[in-house]
């Protein structure tokens, strides 16, 4: 079983591997995460990132107890299991490939950076802290991430005039 919890909680083995920058790898199975939810309806899309949210806790949790380090950057469950809150209501399929790319990059640059309250977040005991900072990061990541969404599908309508 704790073999299970470490391939989750890190990303499917991508955060157990990488030398450097385990989050950002550990992230990727995020990305087809996101593309999925985002082909949900906006009604369906919220309760199944808060449930994706809730499911993030406990693999976070136990994970950490496994590794014995708190936070450890090996634990990627809270990055690629709520990657697709940053994105909720986006049209992806109607937008060009490389959007992704950067969202992906917003994304992980607010995980990074941790704006207020994030950082200070990580401070609460166990998966709840592991998981609640990221959730603050990607509801910021969101806000961006729809501003980008409204400059990319304005640049492809210039786009389609010229």
């Amino acid at each position: 079983m704790k073999k299970f919890v470490l391939f989750v909680a890190s990303g499917f083995g991508l955060g157990l591997v990488a030398p450097v920058a385990p989050g950002t790898l550990g992230s990727l199975p995020g990305v087809a995460l996101a593309y999925a939810v985002c082909s949900l309806p906006l009604w369906l899309q919220l309760p199944v990132c808060l449930g994706f949210t809730l499911l993030a806790i406990p693999f976070c949790d136990e994970a950490e107890k496994i590794l014995g380090i708190k936070d450890d950057g090996r634990i990627t469950a809270d990055e690629w299991m709520l990657y697709p809150i940053a994105l909720i209501g986006i049209p992806l399929a109607s937008l060009p490939w490389w959007s992704m790319v950067i969202f992906f990059c917003v994304i992980r640059a607010v995980d990074i950076l941790k704006p207020w309250p994030c950082r200070g977040l990580q401070a609460i005991p166990g998966g709840r802290g592991i998981v609640i900072d990221d959730f603050f990061a990607n509801l910021y990541s969101l806000a961006i991430n729809w501003g980008l969404c409204f400059a990319i599908s304005a640049l492809g309508c210039q786009l389609s005039f010229i």
